[in-house]
């Protein structure tokens, strides 16, 4: 009993001490919103080959060389790989074999003519000898010319069976090995020209429309280059046509030769001078610092006293990494880049 009355001081004095295992306050990190220069826009964008062609077969066999593998450099014409053709040139000169036979035949039937016709020219025999004489001199002509035709036809086909390359390029890649069975469309070699490049981007309509109205255009290359690289207006190719999925218009600027680097497939952006509608300030936060709950989008802004608070935004256009905000933030508002870990700050 003594102890139980000594422990019940001693109790309510540590029910007023703050308790050592209570958590810290999480230091969280805000970024300052990114204000971009009002009159320019722009629109995420891919690297591509003007001439990006793929190779496949037109016949069907093993295939029994591979010359090439990706990153090979190749020069217009030169052998790629080789398809088993064996079959093919069997028929070839089996072909050849026949137009031979036929042009000796031709040869004995033009000297059968021949015969006739002084026979004829001496009254030794009839018209209608000559007329046959000269219809089977005849025959030998057409049936030489049809076995030539088709001694062509089984040429051509057998050299079908060497794939060449169109034009000098780079080989992209090779999705075929040594012994694989080619089949008529499947793709064997993928080759471009490194040397005609562009930048292709998928605009939506309005966007088209001001681009056109564009007085100045820009390319950049992130990674590659410090600096925008200018295009002239007239350099300027938007399809006639729009996507009926999407119903985006495609953008495509051709990149200057002296750009060393440039792949296709790698990531690119496309800007333009803005119309007079687009003069007002743009705002733009990270991706990753949204906040989506339900119909509610937001961010997390440091208040006065410096605590995370939550405040609704209107976004717009993603640009890669960043987001617009069309509003909901000024341009002197901090966001919390980890919105999980300011939800948690009470």
């Amino acid at each position: 009993m003594r102890h139980r009355l000594w422990l019940l001081p001693v109790l309510a004095a540590l029910a007023g001490l703050p308790s050592v295992f209570a958590a810290e306050p999480a230091v969280l990190d805000y970024v300052a919103v990114q204000s971009v220069q009002s009159g320019w826009l722009s629109s995420d964008a891919k690297v591509e080959a003007v001439r990006d062609t793929q190779l496949s077969a037109q016949v069907a066999g093993a295939i029994v060389a591979l010359h090439v593998k990706a990153g090979d450099n190749v020069r217009a014409g030169q052998e790629l790989l080789r398809i088993d053709a064996r079959m093919a040139s069997q028929g070839a000169a089996a072909s050849q074999a026949q137009v031979s036979a036929a042009q000796a035949h031709l040869q004995v039937a033009a000297k059968e003519y021949e015969r006739q016709k002084q026979l004829f020219a001496k009254r030794y025999i009839s018209q209608a000898a000559l007329d046959a004489a000269e219809a089977q001199w005849r025959a030998a002509q057409a049936q030489v010319q049809a076995l030539q035709a088709q001694a062509g036809v089984a040429a051509t086909q057998a050299g079908l069976h060497v794939l060449k390359a169109p034009y000098a390029g780079v080989v992209a890649s090779v999705p075929v090995a040594l012994g694989d069975m080619a089949m008529p469309g499947r793709p064997l070699v993928a080759i471009h020209d490194p040397a005609q490049l562009r930048v292709t981007a998928a605009l939506t309509q309005e966007q088209a429309q001001r681009l056109r109205q564009s007085g100045s255009v820009q390319v950049q290359l992130p990674g590659l280059l410090d600096k925008r690289l200018d295009i002239a207006p007239a350099q300027l190719q938007v399809l006639p046509t729009a996507d009926p999925l999407s119903h985006t218009v495609t953008v495509r600027v051709p990149l200057p030769t002296d750009v060393a680097g440039a792949l296709p497939g790698s990531f690119a952006r496309l800007w333009w001078q803005g119309s007079a509608p687009d003069a007002a300030q743009r705002v733009l936060v990270p991706v990753k610092a949204v906040v989506r709950r339900a119909e509610m989008t937001g961010v997390y802004v440091r208040s006065a006293n410096g605590q995370p608070q939550l405040r609704q935004v209107r976004l717009g256009q993603a640009q890669g990494e960043m987001v617009e905000v069309l509003s909901g933030l000024g341009a002197d508002d901090q966001v919390a880049i980890e919105p999980q870990a300011a939800a948690k700050v009470r």
